[in-house]
């Protein structure tokens, strides 16, 4: 709670003539309130001074008899507040509310490769940023979503080699006949030599803006935005085509990149190539690695392209901060490309540019997450299983749009397991456990917020609360008053799993609630102070929920 931080602080600094951040945090257990501070012992250890002295001279300049019970000391010197009734109930009242920050935020995400069906690799960097992008745009940043789709390099020239090898056109294929396209000219690629110089060659022409050639690059873009969209929209995803700005869209800065980066002696020319090399990395053998920058056949690869997005996102869209959902594989590179950024000057110091990692999406057996015949699950597929499965758990329920429903659940239950999780782990996909009702799903939050919307729905409208007398329901109220602090929280680390901690517990607590405190069934002031707390509830699943990219119906 602010106002206690602020209080806990200009008691320090009357005390001990410092400021000092309280870092106040949720009490473990009843007894010791509601909020804890080891202020005194940090104090304490600075001044060589015993922690519980200090927390006694600490509370002689604490003012909070307007908002707490009177404070105690604990254990060696740990602080212990207890926010009085009418503090909770004003706090949840009047929620905290974010203004514009001023701050512009891009954030790079999903990032398919055109003329490939997405698959589950895609799922967790979609629904990762989306969430992060709805939370930052909650605190106050002006957000620009980026989809830097894979729409440019060495499968292209490959791919319309041998396209021309095979006498065919590039227009008379859909997705799935590109799909098959580029197996084989995957193959042709790494068995036959001439053919792979040749589709280099094919790369450069492209590059060069070879109208042939790009007519028929342009068809496989325009069959996979296509594509990509239905998905999309199946995801829930708020992606749209005008987010896409594949690699392609930085062709004509490249040779400027090569340039600039020469003039400012950042490159070596290595067996034809120009490569930055960078101090401090080296490879397994203690050897130089390059950032190859362009190559040997005068292409350039996807690290020069990212040079140009991050120039392209400081100068031309003035980003305060850069944000990239990647999977933890990319770590190196990433860390490369905003060195060299950095030293080249493009990357201001006072501009952020975050690698927001992610782990793997495994299957039963603990391996990443494959078809029966060993393929890439394609991710339609999945969340078509997942909305089907969803659909089973419906039948005979009846109030539901039954289709409408089930798409809410199976999609939000896959967005769920996905996000509640640290995203720097890998995660087991299992269909049953996402779906399930009970437990730490979306689901069960889901239907928190059906159960409360049912209940109101037979309860005339009450705006505020007015007591805060059992146990249950001050725990509940204490939880939706940390609802802006979690969310900011979670703008500032990128890690949403800790809203959906935070929402689960918040759910948790209701269902307590409802056991120790009747609602419809109390009566007057009572009555009337539950019937608000219920739909302050409801409003912060709801816009939890909401901010991970999470439908909350109001039936289920």
């Amino acid at each position: 709670m602010p106002v206690l931080a602020t209080r806990l602080s200009a008691a320090a600094e009357a005390a001990f003539g410092t400021s000092y951040d309280p870092e106040l945090r949720a009490a473990t257990k009843p007894e010791f309130g509601h909020y804890q501070s080891n202020l005194a012992l940090r104090i304490g250890n600075a001044l060589k001074q015993p922690p519980r002295e200090v927390a006694a001279r600490l509370l002689e300049d604490l003012h909070v008899s307007d908002l707490c019970e009177q404070p105690s000391v604990a254990g060696p010197g740990f602080i212990n507040l207890t926010l009085l009734p009418q503090t909770l109930a004003k706090a949840v009242n009047e929620p905290e509310t974010f203004a514009r920050n001023g701050q512009r935020v891009v954030v790079d995400y999903s990032q398919p490769n055109v003329a490939k069906q997405m698959h589950v690799g895609h799922l967790r960097s979609t629904v990762i940023g989306d969430a992060l992008c709805n939370v930052l745009a909650y605190v106050g940043y002006d957000v620009i979503r980026q989809n830097h789709v894979g729409d440019w390099g060495t499968q292209y020239g490959m791919m319309i080699e041998q396209l021309l090898e095979e006498g065919r056109s590039a227009e008379s294929l859909d997705l799935e006949g590109l799909q098959q396209l580029y197996e084989r000219s995957r193959k042709h690629f790494d068995a036959d030599g001439a053919f792979a110089d040749k589709s280099r060659l094919r790369v450069v022409e492209l590059q060069s803006g070879d109208p042939e050639t790009l007519a028929s690059w342009q068809h496989m873009v325009d069959v996979s935005m296509d594509d990509f969209e239905k998905v999309y929209a199946l995801l829930g995803s708020a992606l749209t085509r005008n987010d896409v700005v594949g690699e392609s869209a930085y062709n004509d800065d490249l040779p400027q990149i090569v340039d600039e980066l020469d003039h400012d002696g950042l490159l070596t020319e290595s067996d034809g190539a120009m490569c930055a090399f960078l101090p401090g990395f080296l490879g397994r053998d203690g050897s130089p690695l390059p950032v190859i920058v362009r190559k040997s056949d005068g292409g350039f690869g996807y690290s020069a392209t990212d040079l140009a997005a991050v120039r392209h996102r400081v100068n031309a869209l003035h980003a305060n901060r850069i944000v990239y959902v990647v999977d933890h594989r990319q770590a190196l590179h990433f860390d490369m490309i905003f060195t060299l950024a950095r030293t080249a000057g493009w990357l201001p110091t006072t501009t952020p540019a975050e690698h927001v990692s992610f782990g793997t999406v495994l299957g039963p057996n603990g391996k990443p997450f494959k078809t029966r015949a060993g393929g890439t699950v394609k991710l339609v597929e999945l969340l078509n299983s997942a909305v089907a499965r969803a659909d089973s758990l419906l039948e005979g329920r009846e109030g539901v749009d039954r289709a409408a429903t089930a798409r809410a659940v199976g999609i939000g239950a896959v967005k769920y397991a996905d996000l509640s999780s640290d995203r720097g782990n890998d995660y087991v996909f299992d269909l049953d456990r996402m779906v399930a009702m009970t437990g730490n799903t979306g689901p069960y939050l889901q239907y928190a917020h059906a159960r409360l919307t049912r209940l109101l729905s037979k309860a005339d409208a009450s705006a505020e609360i007015t007591e805060l007398k059992d146990p249950a329901e001050q725990r509940l109220a204490l939880l939706l008053t940390g609802f802006a602090a979690t969310v900011a929280q979670v703008a500032e680390t990128l890690q949403p799993h800790r809203l959906c901690t935070y929402l689960y517990d918040v759910a948790s607590a209701l269902s307590t609630f409802y056991e120790q405190c009747p609602v419809l069934g109390s009566e007057g002031a009572t009555r009337a102070s539950r019937i608000a707390l219920c739909t302050a509830t409801r409003k912060v699943l709801q816009d939890g929920l909401g901010l991970l990219g999470i439908e909350a119906p109001d039936a289920m």
